[in-house]
């Protein structure tokens, strides 16, 4: 056994070292202009400090909405540096434009050039330090598999597309009598008496246990799970695992003990988080509607020249406690678009008009939404609500649907920032495992995480 396990970084870990690095290497380099050359815009001094917090935190927000922070974008150079010119664009000028709290523009506007590119070259060359080094191999977490080989596939899948350094290395079958042997790209077979010698070997960091059926764990997995544990060394199971690098829970692995994974926030119970929420909700529909009412003779002439119908469109929803109630929104499809019954929406919907589709794509057929918001029907951010047809369809093939009702639906919603858009029951298994990870987690934090991401949904035109 190792003494010492490889170096590697969480995502938690990763994220934060991303976030705290931007600003570092932006200040470093502006430190360093103003120090070396005539820079009167933007001084890092002590007297300043304020200038400093004030750029590090819009950084910060409008990297998470260009996702500078996405671990699977970071890992590639080509896409860090397209969103790190649209983060220090906005960035500038928002910096600009904000005088009470940032630097007066100076009066060689030249600077502002230099402003913009110092902080272009900084970040750049930090994303690259990370790409050759933390991102690297060298950086790897490197992970046994036990469990079944009819999961193996899945779980390869589903890990290697949330967490480009999590590295699975190998497998053991935890089903003895398979005859069958099983290869997989990249990723060797073991036997349970080699689990020593291959952590040594392999630099493994941790073994995740994917036994599904308890009796699938033979005497051999027993005793070598029994004897690392002794030792000290990290085994941990996989749906803990799962939910902590896909931000998901794993309903379908999870059986009848869903009281072991479902341990709900207490936010859910807080009268203080839930009267912020509430006031939240009021606030953001007010607003809401007013920018709603500025630009409905602009919907209203549209509609009338390329919709041709109804300028509203009702449906039924189910909501908190499946209660049904009737969600408002600006009318995108043709008129009787289900006048053959009930169909999925599905991306690029013949069903949806032109000008139906520039409402989608810049979200204005949501604004009306805000009603039901301030009628206390939803809330800005949960669940998305669900047709009854679909939930009576989905909660008799997909365990724990129903429990997405346990809170007032969302106009946006954990699983409407992380997801692609929800066109088939795969695709509403994967929102309901973000939505019940929101339900589980909720928190001010968690729903402000949600909010600016949800600009940058808007923003790359994502669940349309």
């Amino acid at each position: 056994m190792p003494k010492k396990k490889g170096i590697h970084f969480e995502i938690s870990e990763r994220k934060i070292l991303l976030r705290i690095m931007d600003v570092l290497s932006v200040l470093g380099i502006l430190y360093l202009i103003g120090s070396g050359f005539h820079f009167e815009y933007f001084t890092v001094t002590k007297a300043q400090w304020f200038w400093s917090v004030v750029l590090a935190l819009y950084i910060t927000i409008f990297g998470t909405v260009f996702e500078l922070y996405d671990l699977q974008a970071s890992s590639k150079l080509d896409t860090t540096f397209r969103n790190i010119v649209l983060t220090a664009s906005l960035t500038v000028l928002v910096y600009l434009f904000t005088p009470v709290i940032t630097p007066f523009l100076p009066e060689k506007r030249v600077q502002i050039l230099y402003f913009y590119l110092a902080i272009i070259s900084a970040m750049f060359l930090w994303r690259i330090a990370y790409v050759t080094f933390i991102a690297s191999p060298r950086f790897y977490k490197k992970v046994i598999i036990i469990g079944e080989i009819s999961n193996l596939e899945t779980i390869l899948k589903t890990i290697g597309k949330s967490d480009p350094n999590y590295k699975i290395v190998g497998f053991i079958n935890s089903e003895g009598k398979a005859k069958d042997r099983v290869s997989f790209k990249g990723l060797k077979e073991y036997l349970p008496y080699q689990l020593p010698d291959v952590i040594v070997e392999e630099h493994i960091s941790e073994i995740v246990v994917a036994i599904y059926d308890s009796a699938n764990i033979t005497s051999d997995i027993y005793s070598q799970l029994t004897m690392l544990l002794e030792k000290g060394f990290t085994i941990r199971e996989y749906t803990q695992v799962y939910e902590e690098i896909t931000k998901r829970v794993p309903v379908q692995y999870v059986g009848k003990d869903f009281y072991k994974y479902f341990p709900f926030s207490r936010s859910n119970q807080n009268r203080l988080y839930m009267f912020y929420h509430r006031f939240m909700d009021i606030t953001f529909a007010i607003i809401g509607l007013a920018i709603g009412v500025v630009l409905l003779p602009l919907v209203l002439i549209g509609n009338l020249i390329a919709n041709r119908g109804p300028l509203f469109y009702k449906q039924e929803r189910v909501g908190k406690h499946g209660e049904v109630f009737n969600i408002i929104k600006f009318r995108t499809m043709v008129t009787n678009a289900e006048a053959n019954g009930a169909k999925w929406a599905e991306k690029n919907d013949v069903r949806v008009t032109p000008f139906g589709r520039v409402l989608r794509n810049s979200r204005i057929d949501e604004i009306p939404q805000f009603y039901n918001i301030l009628k206390g029907d939803m809330s800005v951010i949960g669940p998305r609500p669900e047709r009854p047809y679909f939930v009576k369809e989905l909660s008799q093939i997909i365990p724990f649907y129903e429990t997405r009702h346990s809170i007032k639906p969302g106009l946006s919603g954990w699983a409407q920032v992380n997801s692609r858009y929800g066109a088939s029951v795969d695709d509403s298994l994967e929102k309901l495992q973000y939505d019940l990870f929101y339900i589980k987690h909720r928190s001010f934090f968690l729903d402000v995480n949600i909010l600016v991401k949800t600009f940058g949904t808007v923003l790359y035109y994502r669940g349309q």
